[in-house]
């Protein structure tokens, strides 16, 4: 699976942005989403989680109640609604693919390891 992500760029705290992640090279939705963030000099950390369905998201605490992830099958593209943006929002976002199946009372979802592709990321920088 080849995964593009797209649509960052620099706004002010409060606004709002969306990020698109196109798949192409196998079944899209044979794979669970996520998209990870990673600001500089920090490691890699989960943003949000979507199954291959759509039916189930998971979300950090850290964007609760302000992003959204949802995805489209028959676009093959993940995409990732960002309101009220913070400064501390501001890093490199990487959509993954996973072939790992259902959420449940796990938190495999997480981990950066458990992903079998990702994309390049996409800069987003929010200035206060």
């Amino acid at each position: 699976v080849q995964l593009q992500a797209s649509g960052g760029g620099l706004v002010q705290a409060g606004d709002s942005l969306r990020l698109s992640c196109a798949a192409s090279g196998h079944t899209f939705s044979a794979y669970a989403m996520s998209w990870f963030r990673q600001a500089p000099g920090k490691e890699r950390e989960f943003v949000a989680a979507v199954s291959w369905s759509g039916g189930s998201t998971r979300y950090a605490d850290s964007v609760k109640g302000r992003f959204t992830i949802s995805r489209d099958n028959a676009k093959d593209t993940v995409y990732l609604q960002m309101n009220s943006l913070k400064p501390e929002d501001t890093a490199v976002y990487y959509c993954a693919a996973s072939r790992r199946s259902g959420f449940g009372n796990s938190v495999w979802y997480s981990s950066p390891y458990q992903y079998d592709y990702w994309g390049r990321g996409t800069l987003v920088t929010v200035s206060s």
